[in-house]
């Protein structure tokens, strides 16, 4: 698939979340997302002023970019979801990191929650569990992006599978 194809596939299934995407498909799309943010916040820099460089004060985020930004989320979202269908999973593998972060968020949440109550020994026991529980839970969190971008990298899963015909065997 070339660059200007796949683009007009993934928008025109802007929120198509059946079926499988091709590893060409998948990846152009991400190269003309990147490439658009890109262009977008020079013409925010040009029109706006705003800089194109982020500083510690200033965020770079001019409304160009923002709505571009938006314009894409839904197609990259669906693209991705599609492919990992074309890898054999379920879409439900691209969220993976965000589920991880809620879960940590919820678990430091809730060990704030219980801090006053947890004192003595048991407070200590809990407080060093918790915070093993936390390391792992990091480590997940560090990892889970990594696998996610390795599944997305996989080849296609030869023939149909569950989620529809081989993108490279269907003829458009």
């Amino acid at each position: 698939m070339t660059f200007a194809g796949a683009v007009r596939t993934c928008l025109r299934r802007y929120a198509t979340f059946s079926g499988r995407a091709s590893r060409s498909e998948y990846w152009w799309f991400i190269l003309f997302t990147i490439l658009g943010s890109f262009l977008m916040d020079l013409v925010d820099s040009l029109v706006f002023g705003v800089p194109v460089l982020a500083s510690d004060t200033m965020p770079n985020e001019g409304p160009l970019s923002v709505l571009f930004g938006l314009a894409v989320l839904v197609p990259s979202l669906s693209a991705g979801w599609r492919r990992m269908h074309d890898t054999g999973r379920s879409g439900l593998y691209l969220v993976y990191p965000a589920i991880v972060m809620l879960g940590i968020v919820a678990f430091v949440g809730v060990l704030a929650g219980f801090g006053p109550l947890l004192q003595g020994d048991f407070g200590a026991l809990v407080g060093g569990g918790g915070a093993v529980i936390l390391t792992l839970a990091l480590i997940v969190l560090f990892i889970s992006p990594l696998l996610v971008l390795w599944w997305l990298t996989r080849p296609s899963e030869d023939g149909p599978n569950p989620y529809g015909p081989n993108p490279h065997e269907v003829s458009s």
